[in-house]
């Protein structure tokens, strides 16, 4: 997970989604992402991603992102089956996300510019949204 702060103090959480049908999976022309059949989660064979970028151009939300040393992908892999955000925004008592019968529970996957614009109209109001995001 990746946290931007596009508007000064709101910060928006950018997390994998883990989507039924993972545009990131059938856009990958190595083979080298693929759905872990036992946790449900997404997972990178690293021995076999080139770097590419198009799993992210897949992506509706633009999620997964380039290790910043090492050359392959980076996507939520459900921390092996036990997602510590999870637990975190569990504990939080967020309730924005929560492990059900299938999984965790998935809303549609956004960029973290849609997110900020959703997030910081509710908070600031659409008029002061503009204003600030317009500088």
């Amino acid at each position: 997970m990746r946290v931007f702060m596009l508007i000064p103090g709101i910060e928006i959480p950018h997390l994998c989604f883990q989507c039924d049908n993972p545009e990131c999976v059938e856009a990958c022309p190595e083979g080298a992402i693929s759905v872990d059949e036992q946790i449900g989660g997404i997972r990178v064979d690293e021995s076999l991603c080139t770097a590419c970028g198009i799993c992210i151009d897949a992506c509706p939300g633009r999620i997964p992102h380039m290790h910043p040393s090492e050359g392959h992908v980076v996507i939520c892999d459900l921390c092996g089956g036990d997602p510590e955000c999870v637990r975190v925004c569990q504990e939080g008592n967020w309730n924005a996300l929560s492990l059900g019968e299938d999984g965790i529970k998935k809303p549609l996957p956004e960029t973290p510019q849609s997110l900020t614009r959703t997030t910081g109209g509710t908070i600031l109001g659409e008029k002061t949204l503009r204003e600030v995001w317009d500088q």
